[in-house]
C-alpha cells in the first residue's frame, strides 16, 4: 500500500497537507513548522519529519495504550506516529489526521484515525507492506 502526504502550505508553527491512498483523499495533515535540515537545526518536538519513502508499521504505542502506525527510520527523529490531534499542540513531531479545521488545526481527527486506520488494518493482514511517501 502506498500512501502520499502531499504538503500545501508552511506557516508559522505549523505545517499542513494532504493524505493520499492511491488516488484518494484519506485526511488533511498537520505537523509541527517544517524546517530546512540541510540548512537549519532540528527543534526537538517542533519540527515537521523530512521529505522522503518510509515504512509505515502497526505497532503498541505506550502513550496512546493501543496499536497506531509508526514511521520507521526517520533519520534524526524517534517514535513518529500517525495519530489524532487538533492542533499542533497536540504533536511533538507526529503527523496528525483530520478533515481542515479553522486556520491551523483539523476537526474530526479521531473519525478520520479510525478510517485511516482500518486501511492500515486491512493491508497490514494481508502483509502488504506499507510506504508513506512525503513530498
Amino acid at each position: 500500500m502506498r500512501l502520499t502526504l502531499v504538503r500545501t502550505c508552511r506557516q508559522g508553527d505549523s505545517t499542513t497537507g494532504v493524505l493520499f491512498a492511491g488516488e484518494e483523499v484519506m485526511a488533511h495533515t498537520l505537523e509541527p513548522q517544517w524546517r530546512n535540515l540541510r540548512m537549519e537545526r532540528k527543534v526537538k518536538g517542533q519540527t515537521a519529519i523530512p521529505e522522503g519513502i518510509y515504512q509505515v508499521v502497526l505497532t503498541h504505542s505506550v502513550r496512546f495504550g493501543r496499536e497506531m502506525p509508526r514511521l520507521l527510520e526517520v533519520p534524526g527523529f524517534r517514535a513518529i506516529l500517525m495519530h489524532w490531534g487538533n492542533t499542533v499542540a497536540d504533536t511533538e513531531g507526529c503527523i496528525l489526521v483530520g478533515r481542515r479545521g479553522a486556520s491551523g488545526s483539523l476537526k474530526d481527527s479521531h473519525r478520520t484515525f479510525d478510517r485511516l486506520y482500518q486501511l492500515l488494518r486491512r493491508a497490514a493482514e494481508i502483509n502488504d507492506p506499507i510506504w508513506l511517501i512525503i513530498q
